[in-house]
Order: C-alpha cells, then structure tokens, then sequence
C-alpha cells in the first residue's frame, strides 16, 4: 500500500491556533478529524477582502480543502461547519477555558499529521459545551483535561493505587505517580485530597455529571489544583492558559 500523500485532501477540523506571516497570510494550526494535527498556510486571509480569512480563527469548527506542502500544506478551501467563538468570547468563565481546551489539545497532540479522532471529538465536544453555557465552565475544562490525559496514555489513578494496582480508595495522591497511592507506595510528599475530591475528578472522567455539577467550591478548587498539576507534570512545562482561567 502506497503511503505517499496525496496533493490534494479535505478534511473538517477545529482551528486551535494562528500566527502572522509576511504581510497578509497567516499559518494555521487545525485539529482535524482524520489527519491529525495539521499546520497550513492560509493565503491572503489577512486582506480586508479575504473570501475566508473569517472562517479560520480559533474555535472555529471548518471543513478545509488543502494542499501538500514541502514545509507547511496550503489552505485552498474553507467552510465554516461551526464558529464556537461567537459563544465562548462572550462570556469571559467559558473563554478562559476554552483557550486551555485549545492549547492542550495542541501540546498533546505532539506529532503532526498522526490520527486522534478521540481528541478531535473531545475537543468538539468541550467547545460546545462551552458555548452551550449550560454547564459550570471550570468543570467543562477539568472534565476536558482528565479525558485528553487520559487519551494521551496518562489517566490519573483514582482508585486502586498507581504505583502497585492495590484495590482503593486510598487516602493519599501523588502527583508524579499519577494518582492515589497506597500507604506503602506513598511517596514523601503526598497530598491528600478529601474523598469527596476524588469522587469529583471520578464522576468528570466518566461523565457523570449529576454528580459532578452537585459538588462543593471547595472540592472543585482542589480537584481543579490536582489536575492541574498532574496534566503540567506530563507536559514538563505548564501552560500558558491555564493560570489565567477564571475558577470563580
């Protein structure tokens, strides 16, 4: 089977990020449903007559046509599926939140053009909640972070012990064995979280959100804190966005 590209290929994806280049194009870096992580070159966007300059800022939902590139592909088509942006600026909780849904979605997914519907989905599926506003935008966010982590090979433990599988609940949490531990695994150093806590991040990660949206702000504080530090251990290095989502 040849795995050569093609020139030419469509695909539909979630505009996670753009920067300038020259004086009127732009590169854009889209989650697509089939390809992966793609970065493009959109032409011309940044003229006042750009046919879809629009169409193609972050949150937007697209259906894309594209180019093979040496370097970049080229943006040669774009439809607007959805403009999730329209929502989510306007309400600054649900706009915080979701520009760490997007730079997370980007720093996980590392490799370019490698497959990750899973992601894809749990990003469209986030962005719209969040413009929905039905659901506490911090909660959205904690429950999006658990499920990419997860997706990416690190879902925390949060039962049976992380480090020796022992059956749980346990009492204390480490961050960098990836969750609750037993007491002969428990690192020095370990927190521990109400029990509560840990029921809250259970119910985000399945989904459960009954549950979820009948928690406490304390818990939720402390929950957002864990996850926080478990998804910035993973990455080495912390987000840009995250200090800045509005929790209140």
């Amino acid at each position: 089977m040849s795995t050569t590209p093609q020139a030419l290929y469509r695909d539909e994806g979630i505009v996670l990020r753009t920067q300038k280049l020259g004086e009127a194009d732009r590169i854009v870096t889209v989650l697509t449903r089939r390809t992966g992580k793609v970065r493009a070159v959109a032409k011309g966007v940044r003229r006042t007559k750009s046919k879809f300059g629009a169409r193609l800022e972050p949150f937007s939902h697209v259906d894309l046509q594209l180019y093979t590139g040496r370097n970049l592909d080229i943006v040669s088509q774009a439809e607007s599926i959805r403009s999730y942006g329209t929502e989510i600026v306007g309400d600054y909780r649900a706009y915080t939140a979701g520009t760490a849904v997007l730079e997370t979605a980007d720093r996980l997914t590392v490799e370019e053009k490698e497959p990750s519907l899973r992601m894809f989905l749990l990003v469209v599926g986030a962005l719209r909640t969040l413009a929905e506003g039905v659901k506490p935008a911090p909660l959205v966010l904690d429950a999006f972070l658990l499920r990419a982590m997860s997706v990416a090979g690190w879902e925390p433990a949060l039962g049976d012990c992380a480090r020796c599988g022992e059956a749980g609940p346990h009492r204390h949490f480490s961050v960098p064995a990836g969750g609750t531990v037993c007491p002969s695994c428990r690192p020095t150093g370990s927190a521990m979280p109400s029990p509560v806590t840990i029921e809250l991040l259970e119910a985000l990660l399945s989904g459960d959100w009954g549950r979820a949206e009948a928690s406490l702000g304390t818990n939720r504080r402390e929950g957002s804190g864990l996850v926080a530090a478990l998804l910035q251990w993973h990455l080495e290095r912390g987000l840009r966005s995250l200090p800045l989502v509005d929790r209140t």
